[in-house]
């Protein structure tokens, strides 16, 4: 792993995290391992990478700690609304650059941000995606590939169509 990778790996994780999603102390341990070896310095991330199985309680605050002096630390918008969608163009980036599986992201708009800002037209292309990959059975004649396909470049529409989306909601 590179330092970016290490980086983008921290990065990743601070977004999962503000938006809500659990990340366990030991993945949090592993990535500032992973850093270290790495190459990335930051006064406390050694601590981190060093924690034992019976200090993990402590890796939650450490990984922020890790975080801040990285400049890494991530707030959602404080207006739910606009986390929402903030976290939509967040998991659309990455079903849109292939750092996630189209049928685990579009899954996770339609039931942790489409449901719960009343099913915007915007997001309509990937819950429609969503619905396709999950109810997916070989008789269709379309292959689960030309699905991940679709749901693909309707993240990159999505995205494409404009980051002010949801930003006046």
């Amino acid at each position: 792993m590179t330092r970016d990778d290490a980086l983008k790996q921290l990065n990743h994780m601070a977004r999962e995290r503000a938006f809500g999603r659990h990340v366990g102390s030991d993945r949090l341990i592993h990535a500032g391992l992973d850093a270290l070896i790495a190459g990335v310095e930051s006064p406390s991330l050694a601590m981190l990478a060093g924690l034992l199985r019976s200090e993990e309680p402590e890796a939650p605050a450490l990984f922020d700690q890790v975080l801040e002096e990285l400049g890494l630390l991530f707030h959602p918008p404080a207006d739910p609304r606009a986390a929402k969608w903030a976290m939509a163009h967040w998991v659309a980036g990455q079903i849109a650059d292939g750092s996630l599986d189209p049928a685990v992201g579009t899954h996770l708009i339609w039931a942790d941000i489409a449901y719960d800002l009343g099913y915007p037209v915007e997001l309509e292309p990937l819950v429609h995606c969503a619905h396709n990959l999950d109810g997916w059975e070989e008789s269709w004649g379309v292959s689960v590939e030309e699905l991940n396909g679709e749901a693909v470049e309707a993240a990159k529409q999505f995205l494409h169509k404009g980051s002010a989306v949801g930003a006046g909601d």
